[in-house]
């Protein structure tokens, strides 16, 4: 997408420097779970954290209460700035759309999907000191993908090859360009339509 001309908002990477030395999420993490979970630069050691909260949904509620506020805060001053720099499509590339409702704050719905098993084999290979269970319990933290997919407004198939993924996601872009015409001019959007079959 990036590629293709979009602007993408990564929210891992703003709650990566939400969650550095010294910063106001920081010294609220260490407060709310214990400096056993900051590293010895004063940073949250997202590792440990992350062991803990996949295993606790009181407890992943509760960091979510504090990181997602600051996440959105910062998103809407990045979608502010390139408003005022012209515009464009801009995408955020976000986990937990669906599961907090923001979905509904967009224009459009895009879900990135693959098979369960792939879904499975990639989070570990990303992730080398992950189990298979620790995986599971990520993955389960999340909202069902036929959930996601039946929200979506535009789906891109990653289970083939790079190729293939390529090819939607040009297919989608495209669809993502005409809906910014629509809604420059003034249009309603077009009904939901998948990549698929503009194709």
């Amino acid at each position: 997408m990036q590629r293709c001309g979009a602007v993408i908002i990564d929210a891992d990477a703003l709650v990566h420097d939400l969650l550095k030395p010294g910063t106001p999420q920081t010294r609220q993490v260490s407060a709310e779970f214990g400096e056993k979970f900051l590293t010895a630069d004063g940073a949250v050691d997202r590792r440990a954290l992350g062991a803990r909260i996949f295993r606790d949904d009181p407890a992943r509620a509760r960091l979510n209460a504090i990181i997602h506020p600051a996440v959105q805060y910062q998103e809407e001053e990045m979608k502010e700035a390139l408003r005022h720099a012209g515009g464009g499509i801009v995408i955020t590339d976000a986990a937990l759309l669906v599961e907090t409702g923001r979905y509904k704050t967009y224009d459009r719905l895009v879900v990135v999907a693959c098979t369960r098993d792939l879904q499975l084999s990639r989070l570990l290979a990303r992730d080398l000191d992950l189990t298979v269970a620790a995986a599971h319990r990520r993955l389960a933290a999340q909202a069902p993908l036929e959930d996601k997919i039946a929200l979506a407004d535009y789906i891109i198939e990653t289970s083939g090859s790079l190729t293939d993924t390529t090819r939607r996601a040009q297919a989608v872009h495209a669809l993502l360009r005409e809906d910014l015409a629509c809604k420059r001019q003034g249009m309603a959007l077009p009904e939901r339509r998948r990549a698929e079959e503009e194709e």
